[in-house]
């Protein structure tokens, strides 16, 4: 087995990429601290061509030093959008028809796993502080939350690999049922 080289990799240019149809899902986040956290979801955003991130609060945006580092470019192909206030942000979703979902532990969240996203629908992804996780306030503003199962003794995962587990298994659920 021979490993590809990137030019093998067909990758789209910026260009195709703003071209492209994205998958019909935002990235909400809330008062994130770690600029390095930030450029890596802008990566995984990318490379799942989502419709874009919204960054709230204290969350760094670019152009920024650690998030560039992290994002390899990914902030020039990523639509993105700075808001001040999180309820900013969660207005205008609202306005737009997104179903909002707060990635948290809840007393009623959905199992990740038990979720099955409707192909129709727009979601937006709301993601919270590294520490604090999605404020309350924001949670009584969703829809739903989603819980990624864990079985260790931690109660919680890094915040961008909490964003490409989520983000990876929508894609692979919205992908399948689109091709049913």
């Amino acid at each position: 087995m021979r490993k590809l080289e990137n030019k093998e990799l067909d990758r789209k240019s910026v260009d195709d990429f703003r071209r492209a149809v994205k998958l019909p899902l935002i990235l909400v986040l809330d008062n994130i601290r770690s600029s390095h956290n930030v450029g890596s979801i802008f990566r995984t955003a990318d490379a799942f061509l989502l419709e874009g991130i919204y960054l709230c609060g204290i969350t760094a945006k670019p152009p920024h030093r650690e998030i560039n580092k992290t994002a390899l470019g990914a902030t020039e192909s990523v639509d993105w959008e700075y808001f001040s206030e999180t309820f900013e942000a969660i207005e205008r979703l609202k306005l737009d028809n997104y179903e909002l979902l707060a990635v948290e532990q809840t007393e009623q969240s959905i199992s990740l796993q038990a979720f099955s996203p409707d192909i129709n629908k727009k979601y937006a992804l709301i993601f919270g502080h590294e520490v604090k996780g999605v404020d309350q306030e924001v949670i009584d503003a969703c829809c739903n939350s989603l819980e990624i199962p864990q079985i260790g003794t931690k109660h919680s995962l890094n915040i961008a690999v909490s964003v490409g587990v989520v983000v990876w298994d929508l894609y692979a659920k919205i992908v399948s049922g689109e091709l049913a």
